[in-house]
C-alpha cells in the first residue's frame, strides 16, 4: 500500500495539536481540506484515527500507535528541511532569549543543543530572570521572545503558546522522613522550616494565592533567588519546599531527597513560549521559534494553546 507522505504530515500535524484548524494553519492549508486528508487516510489505512468532539480530536488505540511511528519520521525529515533551508539561505544573526530558571531547566536546555546544530551560524544570547522582569523586558523590546513559568500578568498584545505541563512536588532531605511517611497537612506547615523563591517570581505568586484560597497566610523561612539552588538547601536538611518533579526525581531516585504528601492537590503549573507577535522579528529568531514549537512534547490529543495573553 502506496500511501501519500503529505497524509501522514497532515495526520502528524493534526495529532499533534489536537486540533484540525490548528494544523491548518501550520500547514498553510484550510480546515476541509485537512479533514479530507483524514479521511482518505483512515480509509486506506482501514481503521479510525480520529475521536471528533466539541472540544477538539484525540486520537484513538490505532491513531496514538499510527503517531507514534509518524512523528519519529516527521520529526527527521522536518529537522532535514530545515538544516537543508538553512545552509541555502545562510542563516545567519543572532537571538535573544529571556529564560526562567526553571524553564531553562525543564524544557529549553535539552532543546538548544539540537538547535544550535541545525543552525550552527546563529548565535544566542539568553538571559536569566523572573518571569515578571523577562515579560517587561520582551514589551521593552530586550528580546525577541521568553520562555517562562506560569502565573504571569502580561501586557496586551503578546502571544502565549504552551511548551509543556509541569507538576511541582513537595520535598524535603533524609532528616525529614517522618513527614514523608505521614505526609504533611497544607495548614501544618508552618512546623516546618519552608525554603521557596522570593516575591517577584511566578512561583511565589503561585503559592501565596494558593494559600489564599486556603485562608493561608504564604510565609518563606528561606528565599532563594534561582531554582536550582533550592535542591541542594533541601538536600542538606536546610528545610522542605516545592520543586518541579522532573529536577526533583534524579534525586528521589538516589533516596538524597523524600517526596512528602501533602493533604491538597497541586494546581498543574506551565512552560509557555512568549512573543510580541506586533513586533518584527530576525529570520533567526524565527527559526528558533519555530524550532522550538516543533521540538515541544506535542502530546497526542492534548491541545497545544496558543492565545492573546
Amino acid at each position: 500500500m502506496d500511501i501519500n507522505f503529505e497524509y501522514y504530515k497532515i495526520f502528524y500535524y493534526a495529532a499533534k495539536y489536537g486540533n484540525l484548524t490548528k494544523a491548518a494553519g501550520v500547514l498553510k492549508s484550510n480546515q476541509p481540506n485537512v479533514s479530507r486528508v483524514i479521511k482518505i487516510l483512515e480509509s486506506q489505512l482501514n481503521c479510525r484515527l480520529f475521536i471528533r468532539s466539541s472540544k477538539g480530536i484525540t486520537l484513538t488505540e490505532e491513531g496514538r500507535q499510527l503517531y507514534r511511528h509518524v512523528e519519529i519520521a516527521c520529526q527527521h525529515l522536518l529537522g532535514a528541511q530545515a538544516e537543508l533551508r538553512c545552509r541555502e539561505t545562510e542563516c545567519r544573526g543572532s537571538v535573544e532569549i529571556g529564560v526562567t530558571e526553571t524553564a531553562l531547566h525543564l524544557f529549553l536546555l535539552s532543546r538548544l543543543h539540537g538547535f544550535h546544530a541545525a543552525y550552527p551560524q546563529i548565535r544566542l544570547k539568553i538571559q536569566n530572570s523572573t518571569t515578571p522582569k523577562l515579560l517587561k523586558g520582551l514589551v521593552g523590546g530586550k528580546t525577541d521572545f521568553a520562555v517562562v513559568t506560569t502565573p504571569f500578568a502580561s501586557s496586551a498584545g503578546l502571544r502565549c503558546e504552551k511548551m509543556m505541563e509541569f507538576e511541582e512536588i513537595l520535598v524535603g532531605g533524609t532528616e525529614y522522613a517522618a513527614a514523608a511517611r505521614e505526609g504533611v497537612k497544607l495548614r501544618r506547615l508552618c512546623r516546618y522550616s519552608l525554603i521557596g523563591l522570593g516575591s517577584g517570581t511566578a512561583t511565589y505568586e503561585f503559592y501565596r494565592d494558593l494559600f489564599a484560597r486556603h485562608r493561608m497566610d504564604f510565609e518563606l523561612d528561606m528565599e532563594v533567588a534561582a531554582s536550582d539552588l533550592m535542591l541542594p538547601l533541601i538536600q542538606n536538611n536546610l528545610g522542605i519546599g516545592f520543586v518541579a518533579e522532573p529536577m526533583a526525581r534524579p534525586l528521589i531516585q538516589k533516596g538524597e531527597i523524600l517526596r512528602i504528601g501533602l493533604d491538597v492537590s497541586l494546581p498543574v503549573r506551565e512552560v509557555q513560549m512568549v512573543w510580541d507577535k506586533g513586533r518584527g522579528r530576525s529570520g533567526a529568531a524565527d527559526a528558533l521559534r519555530r524550532y522550538l514549537q516543533d521540538k515541544g512534547p506535542g502530546q497526542p490529543g492534548i491541545q497545544r494553546r496558543e492565545y492573546v495573553c
